[in-house]
């Protein structure tokens, strides 16, 4: 297996030597609100129209009927911190929650929630959703088991949305020219599905038939990350010709990092993990994700110079609020488990006892977490992220300018 770790590793290096260089992030500078530039201030969003999958769904997934491993993200204790469960998959708030907060705007509610106010904008993601239709995965061999509610389906609700509550197409470029369109982060599910598939059976971790699952796992969504990436590059195209002019797209998560992959892996070789206690070859799969997307982002831009087209880095503002746990309040012991799960060990997570599930526990202080189950973050954690990604630099170029306040 550590051989096998080093296969993978050095694959992806490759990979990762021809899609495009890949440079360490430089720390990030606050970014000067255009108040202090002397050009007034900018809030000017009016709305928030956000699309993705359960990093930022706020209840459409419960109303479509949520089923398999998303099952409990609908009941307690998912929603424990802000007095029940909403369809959030976390113990309280998303970013989207933190960023409407910040923009002085309502929270996002679900599209499907047909008795809201969509006055200040619409949530379309949905948990579990994928940035390829269920038709398209399944001629890689790849099966959606939560929704079919794609990206491309949620783009086809915006244009519904909009046609219903706009008058005239300038209405609808004007009202979009005032929001902040939020392309993400989606895609990691088309992945997710690839790697679930073929992830290693029960017992014998160390066979050569659970290495073969794994190895293909990984080639199956490697061809999936050209695919992903054109299908989100190609939604954020659609939106700015309908009149966007501020649109975020979130890269991937380091994937190495997270609980549910490393509890997977199990990897028993020290040389697999980096610095942070992350799986490195995972975290490189990401990074070609991300490689790929900045790639496209900067060809958006070329063709729309006159928007701001911001690239939200998920990977290393994460990487960020690792280095810096102890500072922030975090268990510096606990990075990697799930606050809400079972099995304990490093990472407390258990794929037949998830959250939520009969066995699985809570633990004591989730504000000192950074995993809630596993897979999606706490609170807090997303509080943090929030903070680094549209206040510290994370963002780039900003897409909102908030006024300092230190």
């Amino acid at each position: 297996m550590a051989t096998m770790a080093r296969v993978l590793l050095a694959a992806l290096v490759a990979l990762l030597v021809v899609v495009g260089p890949c440079h360490a992030r430089p720390a990030p500078r606050p970014t000067a609100s255009l108040a202090a530039q002397g050009q007034g201030t900018v809030d000017g969003i009016t709305a928030i129209y956000n699309f993705g999958d359960s990093l930022s769904d706020t209840g459409n997934l419960l109303r479509e009927g949520a089923a398999g491993m998303l099952q409990h993200t609908t009941a307690l204790p998912y929603g424990s911190a802000i007095g029940g469960a909403t369809g959030r998959c976390s113990d309280g708030h998303l970013m989207i929650d933190f960023l409407a907060r910040d923009l002085g705007l309502p929270l996002l509610s679900p599209y499907l929630d047909k008795g809201a106010d969509f006055t200040h904008g619409v949530n379309f993601a949905v948990a579990g959703a994928t940035a390829l239709d269920a038709a398209a995965l399944a001629r890689r061999g790849v099966a959606v088991p939560h929704t079919n509610s794609s990206l491309g389906v949620q783009l086809q609700w915006f244009k519904d949305h909009m046609s219903a509550t706009t008058k005239s197409p300038q209405e609808f470029r004007d009202k979009l020219a005032r929001s902040l369109v939020m392309v993400g982060e989606i895609g990691g599910n088309d992945y997710n599905y690839a790697f679930t598939a073929n992830r290693p059976a029960p017992g014998g971790e160390r066979s050569f038939y659970n290495i073969g699952r794994m190895v293909t796992g990984v080639v199956e969504a490697m061809v999936l990350v050209p695919e992903v990436v054109r299908s989100i590059t190609s939604t954020a195209r659609e939106l700015l010709d309908m009149g966007a002019t501020r649109v975020v797209i979130p890269g991937n998560f380091p994937l190495g990092c997270v609980p549910s992959y490393l509890a997977a892996v199990d990897e028993r070789d020290p040389a697999a993990y980096d610095g942070n206690g992350c799986l490195a070859a995972l975290n490189l799969f990401a990074q070609m994700h991300n490689v790929l997307l900045q790639q496209g982002i900067r060809e958006l831009r070329a063709a729309y110079p006159d928007a701001t087209i911001a690239y939200a880095d998920y990977f290393y503002a994460y990487v960020q609020m690792l280095r810096d746990a102890g500072k922030m309040g975090f268990d510096g012991g606990s990075l990697t488990a799930a606050c809400c799960g079972a099995g304990g060990g490093a990472y407390n997570f258990d794929m037949e006892r998830m959250c939520g599930a009969a066995g699985a526990t809570v633990c004591a202080r989730p504000e000192e977490r950074i995993s809630w189950d596993g897979v999606h973050l706490t609170q807090r954690a997303y509080g943090v992220m929030t903070d680094l990604l549209y206040h510290r630099g994370f963002a780039s170029p900003a897409p909102v300018h908030f006024q300092r306040t230190t």
